[in-house]
């Protein structure tokens, strides 16, 4: 079985692109070689910046030949229908068979396909490949059609077997395959010959090139983490850039340099955000100090003063970068120290949304959202305002507007500079987060509150407008932000009704969005801090408003709360699948009062999750649903509700006045249990119900022929099926 070597040489290709690039060669490659009968042992893929190469190992030396029999039509049939099973067949009519069958003589065709050689096969795949591989950009060049990313030099294609390597026959717009390529562009870079991927990379390394990404990659940090150790420091971990680096060189050499002692004092951030996004330098940090205090750039070539002269031009280019950071961090201290009005007064001319207004705007609405959450979260209801009023003060600095991922962080430090409270200060770091699922959850209560309020901000203005996530169509990433209300409230514990903030939220927001630029407006600014019974009582004073105006915005923010709590809830459905917990399950939950708190929905969701796995939990469950069938179908023949208490003088036998007991017993621990949020209690006592309910239905008949015995013995039913229900909806549970 021969091996399968392809490696496609061209200019550097952006290291953004690479290790997509590498997966989408060999899955073309060997999908298309499959599909046509060449199956192999082995595939892998590797990317420098001057070549994809894909090494197959044990494929087949020609595709099998093929048999296929297809039955066609009787051979009495219309002569259309015969030629168009002859076209479909490829085959002429003195070439079908003819075959007694139960319904009388049939054709058919039997098609033989003989076997390919792997070298054709392969020569059409990779062909193929080439001219349509899904580059994000790619380019002409010359006067040829074909498209790559960057030029395309040179095609190496070999099949290697015990007897030595052949080369693949193939041509691609003038550049011909052959089994030649080049090493690194400056310290080797004359062409050589391979027979085999073994000796491919060898001769790779030889030539200052190292194939492997992840090799290069481990190179790279091993050599920093050893320059900085030596001088007593250490590298600041950043994965993506060391995957970028990685793509950046064939033949790393890391460098450290020296930052000039004048912009030591620069926040570590704004250094390590600086020299990542420009130079793409590692950080250096001192660990006693946590300062950064030099770099680590990453050459791709030895050279004879052992990289004296690429650091001198490094630093001076840095020194450049440095200085501009330098100028927007005091220029933003001095904004900052002034009180940071000038940033808040300039986001009210910035748009955050056409339909939603300007970040003037939308800071007054989290303001007064955030007014309103901070009993709950037990935080200051002044102190939130604060924080939420300085929270985006800092999209005006400079220093963002230069990095804008550096927002939030930077407003951390102007807000300190200007004399708040750290706590204050925090949040204006904290109240974005989290970002994604692996992000840290703020735990401070005005971190948490401010956070909150940014996010169901985000929510219901966009629900308002009708912007909802549709399909796998996200752009304004709601469904991130409704992940982040729900890990901040779950992991912090905190019990918040959603749907009252919710709900208030979308009052204002309709009051505003139905007249931004008229009276409803001014109105909506002078209102906003206010309860809402306060908004209703005000809505007729100053200019006239129409008289239902507020009714109506009353009845569509019930409509969006319910929307938009449905929301919120399918997420948390995605949230707890990780935990094992069935959507039937919180289903049967959230039909239960309190469902718009989140921390009280998952304790109940958990225990009856819990409860339900047990034994006395799933024949409860069984027992339940027989209860409420045979209950259901009587009260729906005989047109009553069995609803009456149910007498226990009227119990025949020991396991009917049982039941009695049983349910006297469950209600008295119920009801407590619920009370004080004690789930799990209450759905032990639930489940302890399984032996009565189990035993009654053993030993009685519910449908005697007794009438006042079928009656007790219904509203005994009943019974059972509202002690259920007091605890969760059982229906909604699968069986």
């Amino acid at each position: 079985m021969p091996d399968l070597l392809i490696e496609l040489f061209s200019e550097e290709i952006p290291a953004r692109m690479q290790r997509r690039a590498a997966d989408d060669l060999r899955k073309r490659i060997t999908d298309g070689l499959v599909e046509a009968g060449l199956t192999y042992a082995h595939a892998a893929a590797f990317s420098t910046p001057r070549r994809l190469t894909l090494a197959v190992e044990g494929l087949l030396d020609a595709s099998p030949a093929q048999r296929e029999e297809r039955k066609g039509p009787r051979v009495d049939a219309p002569d259309k229908a015969i030629e168009g099973f002859l076209r479909g067949a490829g085959l002429t009519r003195d070439q079908l068979e003819q075959r007694d069958t139960p319904k009388g003589p049939v054709f058919f065709a039997v098609i033989e396909k003989p076997g390919r050689a792997a070298s054709d096969i392969v020569a059409e795949v990779l062909e193929a490949t080439i001219r349509t591989f899904p580059w994000p950009k790619s380019m002409r060049w010359g006067a040829g059609s074909l498209r790559w990313v960057r030029p395309l030099h040179s095609i190496l294609c070999i099949l290697t077997r015990e007897d030595g390597a052949n080369v693949v026959p193939l041509n691609v717009d003038g550049i011909e395959a052959g089994n030649t390529t080049r090493g690194h562009r400056f310290l080797s870079p004359d062409a050589f010959s391979v027979t085999s991927f073994d000796d491919y990379a060898a001769k790779l390394k030889r030539a200052h090139v190292i194939l492997n990404p992840q090799e290069r990659a481990d190179a790279i940090w091993a050599e920093a983490t050893n320059l900085a150790f030596a001088a007593g420091l250490e590298v600041v971990e950043d994965t993506g850039l060391l995957a970028e680096v990685a793509g950046l060189v064939e033949w790393p050499v890391p460098l450290m340099g020296e930052i000039g002692a004048e912009f030591l004092d620069l926040p570590p951030e704004v250094l390590q955000t600086s020299m990542k996004e420009h130079q793409k330098f590692f950080s250096v940090r001192n660990t006693s100090t946590g300062r950064i205090e030099r770099f680590i750039t990453v050459a791709n070539r030895t050279t004879a003063d052992h990289g004296a002269t690429i650091l001198k031009g490094n630093q001076k280019v840095l020194a450049a970068r440095l200085a501009d950071a330098k100028f927007f961090w005091e220029n933003d201290l001095r904004e900052a120290k002034a009180g940071m009005n000038g940033w808040l007064q300039a986001l009210d001319a910035v748009t955050f949304h056409n339909k939603l207004g300007t970040q003037g705007e939308r800071i007054a609405r989290i303001t007064a959202l955030a007014g309103e959450l901070a009993p709950s979260v037990g935080a200051d209801v002044a102190q939130a305002q604060t924080a939420a009023r300085i929270a985006k003060a800092d999209l005006s600095s400079e220093m963002v507007y230069e990095f804008p991922e550096l927002q939030g962080l930077m407003g951390r430090y102007y807000a300190t500079s200007a004399g708040y409270p750290q706590d204050v200060a925090q949040v204006a770091q904290d109240h974005y987060s989290p970002l994604g699922p692996s992000d840290d959850v703020p735990t401070a209560p005005l971190s948490v509150t401010v956070a909150l309020a940014d996010k169901l901000d985000t929510l219901t203005g966009f629900w308002a407008i009708d912007e909802k996530p549709t399909g796998s169509k996200d752009p304004f990433a709601l469904r991130r932000a409704a992940l982040g209300v729900i890990r901040l409230v779950l992991e912090n514990g905190q019990s918040v009704s959603l749907g009252r903030a919710i709900y208030k939220h979308a009052i204002w927001l309709k009051v505003l969005l139905q007249g931004r630029s008229g009276p409803v407006s001014t109105l909506h600014r002078h209102l906003v801090m206010a309860d809402l019974r306060e908004l209703e009582a005000s809505a007729g004073v100053g200019e006239p408003i129409a008289p239902n105006l507020f009714q109506a915005d009353k009845i569509e923010a019930e409509q969006l709360s319910a929307d938009l709590l449905a929301f919120i809830h399918d997420r948390l459905k995605v949230f707890l699948r990780d935990e094992g917990i069935r959507h039937d399950v919180i289903d049967a939950c959230l039909s239960m009062p309190g469902s718009d708190d989140l921390t009280l929905l998952v304790k109940r969701v958990r225990a009856l999750s819990e409860a339900l796995s047990t034994e006395d939990g799933e024949n409860l469950l069984q027992g339940f649903k027989r209860a409420n069938n045979i209950l259901s179908q009587a009260e729906e023949k005989d047109g009553v509700e069995y609803s009456f208490g149910p007498d226990p003088k009227f119990a025949e036998g020991d396991s009917e006045r049982a039941l009695f007991t049983a349910l006297d017993a469950a209600e008295a621990a119920i009801a407590p249990a619920m009370q004080a949020e004690d789930f799990p209690a209450a759905m032990a006592a639930m489940a302890g119900l399984r032996g009565a309910i189990d035993a009654f239905f053993t030993d009685v008949q519910v449908n005697a022929d007794n009438q006042t015995l079928r009656r007790n013995r219904l509203n005994l039913l009943h019974r059972i099926r509202a002690t259920c229900l007091s605890v969760a909806d059982l229906t909604r549970v699968e069986g």
